[in-house]
């Protein structure tokens, strides 16, 4: 199971719209040639972000901006922004109907269910720890 690349996307654009700031036109082309995907991806991505309240856009405006100081966007923020897991399945996608006649089958999910969860709940903390300055201080140090 692969977390979608909408997140690594959205981390992506923030990243550049803050690096490129002082530019005039940071939009999805722009975005789009950076990431090296289809512009209508990067408005997708954009739009997510905007309804997360992460970045803020207007209409004919030339490219979107961030909503928040850099140092409040966790990449939590963004993996909830994005949709890479659905809430109500989870991260891990069980496999549907295991054979109840079957040992295995019929305890597979009293067995693992929880330590899924638990790795589940171990990365999504993980993420809440790292904010989007930290990212951008990377990049930075690279210059």
């Amino acid at each position: 199971m692969q977390i979608g690349s909408r997140f690594t996307i959205g981390v992506h654009i923030l990243t550049a719209i803050d690096y490129f700031k002082d530019m005039d036109r940071v939009n999805s082309e722009f975005l789009a040639g950076s990431i090296g995907v289809n512009p209508v991806i990067v408005r997708g991505v954009i739009s997510q972000l905007r309804e997360a309240g992460i970045v803020r856009t207007q209409r004919g405006s030339s490219g979107a901006a961030l909503a928040k100081p850099l140092d409040e966007i966790t990449l939590y923020d963004i993996y909830r922004a994005v949709g890479s897991v659905d809430t109500v399945e989870g991260l891990f996608h069980f496999h549907e109907q295991p054979n109840p006649a079957c040992p295995v089958g019929r305890n597979i999910h009293r067995a693992l269910d929880g330590h899924l969860a638990d790795a589940q709940r171990a990365m999504e903390a993980r993420l809440r720890q790292t904010t989007m300055a930290e990212i951008i201080e990377a990049i930075d140090g690279e210059r």
